[in-house]
């Protein structure tokens, strides 16, 4: 079965090891190094079929260097992912995804935050044109265009943040609201035409700011959003023992009783998690999460989880 997989932190690994090598560091191999759980070999071992790869850039960096920050890591995207792995294609469009042959997997640039570019829309241009297509405003800090879950002040979008949403849609590229303010997120349903939230859980099950609460949830659905279940196990319960993959269902389960069954994907974030769900820490290990599902819902709805989904709510279709 095929997996679409929404978010994942290999760039920032990848980009960390290479500055390491200043150090006396190595660099990591995308093809099979185990550092990564989004490696190729795991990626193909799990069938995933088209991954998206996350360009962050952490808050506490110089203003003045973020921008030289994303652009290694579209730098490493470009060599190191496409340049030696002829199988990994980029999807540079949205119908790139329906021309992908069997044995080849799409893979998409995102933005995780949009501080690389501060108040330059030139290079929010610019990242489109590199192919970057889902962008979300913030990480959990604020900044020029919104607020984070993590900041006290809670505001929604500047007015500058609304002019990236604006052309969000006018380039079809999602809007990603997985670590956007309360008020930010509702600024966004207001605007977008492309919601998504790449990487969030239920809130009523894991009452963490990162997770959507039910009028959010709802509000997604209303406005044709995915919601793409998370991995990270602080996301999923907030039990002491360890996170399994019944607990992560029970996310699907209550998107499906919210009305969602056909607005609900997957968004690991890989490589951007310290701790892991049993029997699912890395891409190979799909198929444990595909299985499980297979107990509870028909084959045609955990394909709609794992990809179908996805297809419908692409943004120009």
């Amino acid at each position: 079965m095929k997996i679409f997989d929404t978010h994942c932190d290999a760039l920032l690994k990848l980009q960390v090891a290479k500055r390491n090598t200043l150090f006396g560091g190595e660099l990591l191999d995308f093809r099979h190094s185990t550092e990564l759980d989004t490696n190729f070999e795991r990626l193909q071992a799990g069938g995933v079929k088209v991954q998206f790869f996350a360009i962050f850039i952490h808050p506490e960096f110089p203003s003045d260097e973020k921008w030289q920050h994303a652009l290694e890591q579209v730098d490493l995207f470009y060599s190191e992912i496409l340049g030696k792995n002829p199988l990994i294609k980029h999807i540079k469009n949205w119908k790139d995804i329906d021309a992908l042959q069997g044995d080849e997997i799409g893979a998409v640039l995102t933005l995780e935050g949009a501080d690389a570019f501060g108040n330059d829309l030139t290079k929010l241009r610019h990242l489109y044109r590199l192919g970057v297509l889902s962008i979300g405003l913030t990480w959990n800090n604020a900044n020029l265009c919104a607020d984070g879950v993590g900041d006290p002040r809670g505001a929604g979008l500047t007015k500058l943040g609304k002019e990236v949403v604006q052309l969000n849609n006018e380039y079809h590229v999602f809007t990603d609201v997985s670590h956007l303010s309360l008020n930010g997120f509702w600024d966004v349903m207001e605007l977008s035409k492309y919601p998504i939230a790449s990487h969030s859980n239920a809130r009523v099950l894991c009452d963490h700011p990162r997770n959507l609460n039910d009028e959010q949830i709802q509000a997604m659905f209303k406005n044709r959003g995915m919601i793409d279940v998370v991995f990270c196990p602080q996301f999923i319960t907030n039990n002491s023992e360890p996170a399994t993959i019944s607990d992560l269902i029970r996310h699907v389960d209550h998107f499906c009783s919210l009305g969602g069954i056909r607005n609900i994907g997957i968004g690991s974030d890989f490589d951007g998690i310290s701790s892991y769900v049993t029997d699912l820490t890395n891409a190979s290990e799909f198929p444990n999460l595909i299985n499980a599902l297979q107990k509870q819902y028909s084959e045609t709805e955990v394909e709609g989880f794992m990809y179908r989904n996805f297809l419908e709510h692409r943004p120009g279709v």
